[in-house]
Order: structure tokens, then C-alpha cells, then sequence
């Protein structure tokens, strides 16, 4: 059975990674404020606008990582040691 492209967004070497989980976690932090705190009609414009691209920019970056061929692990290649008699 294929392994399915969701294991490929697990990857802590890949700094799209952290800037996904970022993104990913200022986005409902963000529609909080929106819902809960008394804002003005311009401040509420903002925060859900930056809420939205967020979102946005973390689904895409989720994508990026899903399509990217993981990175192949580090051979383990004998020729550049010495070998001792």
C-alpha cells in the first residue's frame, strides 16, 4: 500500500515546515481577537484580513510541502575513509 502525501508534511529539517505550523496557529489566534474583543470596524477589517492570509499562506505551504519529494536519506558511502590494513 502507498504511503499517502500527508506523511510528507512532517518535516522538521524543512523550515516551510515550521513557518506552516506557525502560520497555521496565528490564524485562529487571530479569529479570537476578531470574536472576542471589542474592536473598532477598521481594527476588525485588519486582524480578519491578516487572519485570512494566514490561513491562506498556510494551506499553501502544507500543499508545497504534500508536492515535495521527501528529502533521501544520507547514504552511508565508504569511499572517502581510509582503509586500514
Amino acid at each position: 500500500m502507498k504511503p499517502s502525501r500527508l506523511f510528507r508534511l512532517y518535516q522538521p529539517r524543512n523550515p516551510l515546515f515550521w513557518l506552516m505550523l506557525v502560520l497555521n496557529g496565528l490564524s485562529p489566534l487571530l479569529a479570537w481577537v476578531v470574536q472576542n474583543r471589542p474592536l473598532n470596524t477598521a481594527a476588525t477589517l485588519v486582524v480578519t484580513c491578516f487572519a485570512i492570509g494566514n490561513a491562506v499562506l498556510g494551506m499553501w505551504l502544507a500543499w508545497r510541502l504534500m508536492q515535495d519529494e521527501a528529502a533521501a536519506p544520507v547514504a552511508d558511502n565508504d569511499s572517502d575513509r581510509v582503509n586500514k590494513p
